[in-house]
C-alpha cells in the first residue's frame, strides 16, 4: 500500500452535488457578465458621451458607477463570504491536508503575477497597480470549466473552487489593507458593533428579514464611510452567517441565502458592475503595445497565474509525501492553472481602486485582453483533456 497521501481526493457525494449546482449557476452568471462587458465596450466606444453621463449620474449619495462598484459588488462579495465560511467548515478547507495544495497554489498564484507586474513597471509610478493581475474570477473560471470540462475529474472542479475561494480571501485582505483611504475610526467602530448585532441575530436564530435588512444596510454604509472599501462589509456579513444547520433544520441560513441571493449576484450584480466598469475607450494598438501597465497586467494573468499555480502545486508534491490522485494528470493541472488567469471582475475592481487617470482604462483593457486570452487558451487545453477523459 502506498504511504503517499493523494492530492485532490474525490469529494464526498454531498460536496459533489454542491459543486455541480454551483457550476451550473455560475455558467449562466459568467455568460451574462461577459455579455454586459461586451455591451459596455460597444457603448463606450460608439457613444462615449452617453456612457459617461450614465456612469456619473447621481442617485442619492452615490453615482451609478459607485453603486455598481460599492453596492452591487458587495452582494457578490457577500456570496464569496458565504463560500469562504462554507469551505472552512464543511468544504475542502476544513481538512488542512486537503487544503494545503489549493491554498499553496492560490498564494503562489497571487504572488507571481504581482511580482511580474512590479518587474515590468519597476521605476515607474504604476506600482500601485501591483494587485490587478492577482485575482481569479470565480464566476468566469467555473463557467469555462463547466462548458469545456464536463468529463474532467470532479477533483479538478473542487480544486478550482477552493483555489478561487482562497484567492478571493487573499485579494479581499489586499483591498482592505492596501486600497483603503484614510480610516474613520468612529464609522469603523459602528460597523464592528453592527456586525456583532448581526452575529447575535444569527446566534439567536432570528429569521425575520425585516430585522436583518436595516442592520445589513447600516453595516454596509458604515464600512463605506469608514474608508475601507464597502465590499468588505459583504464579506464580513457572509462570514458571520451561520453555515451549519441545526438538528431538524432542512437548510442552514447560509444555504438559504445563497439560493436566494446567488442568482441576484450572478444575474444582476456582477453584470451591472461589468456594464459600468468594462466600458473603456480603446486606444490605438501601438500605444497599448508600449504601455508597461498593459504588459504587466497581461503577462501577470497570462503567464504569472499559471506559473504561480503550478509552482505552488509542485512545491507541495516535491517537498511533502503527497502526490496527485491517479485520476488527475499534470496536463489537467496545466489547463486548470491557465484558467486561473481569468481575472475580470475583481481585477477590474482593483483597477478602479489603483488608478484615477488614463491608466485606469489601460489597466482595464489589459484585464480584458489577459482574461479572454487565458480563457481561450485554457479552453483549448481542457477541451482536449476532456476528450481524453471521456474516451478512457
Amino acid at each position: 500500500m502506498s504511504r503517499h497521501r493523494r492530492l485532490l481526493p474525490r469529494p464526498d457525494l454531498g460536496e459533489s452535488l454542491f459543486l455541480v449546482d454551483f457550476l451550473r449557476s455560475e455558467t449562466v452568471g459568467g455568460a451574462l457578465a461577459l455579455v454586459a462587458a461586451g455591451v459596455a465596450l460597444l457603448w463606450a466606444n460608439l457613444a462615449p458621451g452617453s456612457y459617461t453621463a450614465v456612469r456619473h449620474h447621481q442617485l442619492g449619495p452615490l453615482d451609478v458607477e459607485q453603486w455598481a462598484a460599492d453596492g452591487a459588488l458587495s452582494v457578490f462579495f457577500f456570496i464569496a463570504g458565504l463560500e469562504l465560511k462554507r469551505e472552512f467548515l464543511v468544504g475542502s478547507l476544513r481538512r488542512l491536508s486537503d487544503a494545503a495544495v489549493p491554498v499553496t497554489a492560490a498564494c503562489c498564484g497571487v504572488a507571481v503575477p504581482a511580482a511580474i507586474f512590479v518587474a515590468v513597471n519597476h521605476g515607474t509610478a504604476n506600482l500601485v497597480g501591483w494587485a490587478i493581475p492577482a485575482a481569479t474570477d470565480i464566476a468566469f473560471a467555473l463557467a469555462v470549466l463547466a462548458v469545456v470540462g464536463s468529463s474532467l475529474p470532479t477533483q479538478l472542479r473542487a480544486f478550482l473552487l477552493t483555489l478561487a475561494v482562497t484567492d478571493d480571501l487573499i485579494v479581499i485582505l489586499i483591498i482592505a489593507i492596501f486600497y483603503s483611504s484614510t480610516l474613520s475610526w468612529w464609522w469603523l467602530l459602528a460597523a464592528a458593533l453592527l456586525c456583532l448585532v448581526y452575529a447575535g441575530l444569527q446566534r439567536a436564530r432570528v429569521r425575520t428579514r425585516l430585522v436583518y435588512l436595516p442592520v445589513v444596510l447600516a453595516t454596509w454604509w458604515s464600512v463605506h464611510e469608514s474608508g475601507i472599501h464597502a465590499t468588505i462589509a459583504g464579506v464580513a456579513l457572509g462570514v458571520l452567517t451561520r453555515v451549519l444547520p441545526d438538528e431538524g433544520e432542512a437548510r442552514s441560513p447560509a444555504e438559504r441565502l445563497e439560493n436566494r441571493i446567488g442568482p441576484l449576484s450572478a444575474g444582476v450584480a456582477v453584470p451591472f458592475f461589468a456594464l459600468m466598469s468594462a466600458g473603456v475607450v480603446l486606444s490605438s494598438g501601438e500605444r497599448l503595445l508600449h504601455d508597461p501597465v498593459v504588459w504587466g497586467v497581461v503577462l501577470g494573468l497570462l503567464v504569472g497565474k499559471p506559473v504561480g499555480v503550478l509552482a505552488g502545486t509542485w512545491v507541495v508534491t516535491r517537498f511533502t509525501r503527497a502526490e496527485l490522485d491517479d485520476n488527475v494528470a499534470w496536463r489537467d493541472m496545466i489547463g486548470l492553472a491557465m484558467l486561473a488567469g481569468v481575472g475580470f471582475t475583481v481585477s477590474l475592481l482593483v483597477s478602479d481602486l489603483s488608478f484615477t487617470d488614463a491608466r485606469r482604462s489601460e489597466a482595464k483593457v489589459a484585464v480584458l485582453l489577459g482574461s479572454v486570452a487565458s480563457a481561450v487558451l485554457s479552453s483549448l487545453v481542457l477541451a482536449r483533456r476532456n476528450r481524453t477523459h471521456r474516451a478512457s
